[in-house]
């Protein structure tokens, strides 16, 4: 069956069933699975029309809770409006006619740096990744534009092919975060000209087809030790380019989170202005705690259960779940940017072994390895100096330790400071500055390796902020 109608289905399970006549079924489905041009959720539509009577017979009395806000065309208040064709082409059409910046994003991941610009108000052009799930990830949560232009596979293959996957002709910001995994500190060998990054060098040619007017690079902090070369490598395409360290924490995001960016244009602009902006926005924003971010999310226990991650109950948490009444605050506010959100996505512990929730159990927030009250049961103990943060408790009055992709192993150095487990990709995800209704697509440890991945989209949307300032000086 199509991939949005089995979630779907689970997503509308979590409803009270009522008797409903065949009629709006058919109706409901028929929005749902809508004609559309996207060819990602064309098949849709194919397959209704296809198994129509199985279709129905599955959905029938499941759509109580969406009916009645449906037959008025609330389409934005709905719960599956990112699942529903209808609510995608109204999105599509009213995306196509606004003006505003455009951008393109290579090494997408699941689209944090990108969900950043669409909170600024950016218009995405083309997305680009590697990893199926990632691209299958950032498409649902961006009903605005059309799958063929969010593409999965090698960047140069989406560059050979680059006028017929980009939704618009012009692109005003390349954004984007291409893995380097070698550079020479000594300048033994140019960055660019290096075997291991040549995702880096593609990326430079993104920029040198696309001509935007600016672009921004993410990247670790080592990279500031090859900020000349990186220069030079744009210079020698037309660009100027300038670097600072920037920490999430500062600009409202509860994380200790230091990245370096990397600014450049091709119109003869100050990018230190930019930067400034980013600083001054930086000022305005609030601090955070881990405890902001954790604030009303439901209690659970870690899975007991071994190589069962598809095994869901209400312990260890589901992958679609009704929120109910939960506490706010002003961060959950900011992130969610003040909508309604019913279900609780990808919120779900994953396993432990008893040793390792005893441990959990036993350590406080502020603990690691070394801490003598598990000294005992510590498997590490001959090499706690060099394991010492192997486990790590977090401390909820502080700015979270820095969000990674390591979570898909194990959660033991993100230990919940009050509960006994380790984070859940929702909290990862909210820690991270998504917003709730952001739902992470692919395999369990797949949904850890997104969000580990990602640009916090806060930091992300005062980056763009100070960019759409600057387009809007030099128009």
């Amino acid at each position: 069956m199509n991939k949005d109608l089995k979630d779907l289905i689970r997503i509308l399970s979590l409803f009270d069933m009522e008797e409903e006549s065949e009629n709006v079924t058919s109706e409901l489905l028929h929005k749902i699975c809508e004609q559309t041009t996207d060819p990602v959720r064309s098949d849709k539509h194919d397959y209704l029309l296809s198994h129509l009577d199985e279709v129905k017979a599955l959905f029938r009395g499941r759509f109580a809770g969406i009916s009645a806000g449906c037959k008025e065309n609330n389409c934005d208040s709905c719960i599956i409006k990112k699942w529903c064709n209808h609510y995608r082409n109204i999105c599509q059409s009213k995306e196509e006619a606004l003006e505003e910046p455009i951008y393109a994003d290579f090494f997408c991941g699941a689209g944090g740096l990108s969900w950043g610009f669409h909170r600024a108000g950016f218009k995405l052009s083309l997305a680009n990744d590697i990893q199926e799930c990632c691209i299958d990830t950032i498409a649902l949560n961006h009903p605005e534009i059309s799958g063929k232009h969010i593409i999965a596979g090698d960047i140069n293959d989406v560059l050979s092919n680059i006028e017929a996957v980009s939704k618009y002709a012009n692109v005003d910001v390349v954004i984007g975060g291409p893995p380097c995994q070698g550079f020479s500190m000594a300048n033994r060998q140019r960055l660019i000209d290096d075997p291991r990054n040549h995702l880096y060098k593609s990326f430079i040619q993104a920029i040198k087809i696309l001509n935007p007017k600016f672009f921004v690079m993410e990247n670790v902090r080592g990279m500031l030790g090859a900020r000349k070369q990186i220069e030079e490598d744009f210079f020698n395409i037309n660009y100027t380019a300038t670097a600072h360290i920037l920490n999430a924490q500062n600009f409202g995001v509860p994380q200790n989170r230091r990245r370096v960016i990397f600014i450049g244009n091709r119109l003869g602009v100050d990018n230190e202005e930019i930067f400034e902006e980013i600083f001054d926005i930086a000022n305005g924003r609030h601090d955070y705690v881990l405890a902001d971010a954790l604030c009303g999310m439901p209690p659970l226990k870690a899975k007991r259960r071994a190589n069962a991650t598809e095994v869901e109950d209400s312990e260890s948490g589901y992958t679609f779940a009704l929120r109910g009444d939960q506490d706010s605050n002003a961060y959950i506010e900011t992130i969610n940017e003040g909508r309604d959100i019913r279900i609780q996505f990808n919120h779900k512990a994953r396993y432990n072994n008893e040793r390792d929730i005893e441990i959990f159990r036993r350590m406080t927030p502020g603990d690691n390895s070394a801490d003598p009250k598990i000294a005992d049961i510590m498997p590490y103990k001959r090499r706690e100096k060099i394991f010492k943060d192997k486990y790590f408790k977090l401390e909820p009055d502080k700015p979270c330790k820095t969000i990674t992709a390591h979570m898909k192993f194990d959660c033991n150095m993100y230990i919940h400071p009050s509960q006994a487990r380790g984070l859940t990709p929702r909290e990862a995800a909210r820690i991270q500055s998504y917003p709730d209704d952001y739902f992470f697509r692919g395999s369990f440890t797949k949904t850890y390796m997104q969000v580990g991945n990602s640009v916090p989209p806060l930091l992300s949307e005062a980056i763009a902020i100070a960019l759409k300032k600057k387009l809007q000086e030099v128009h």
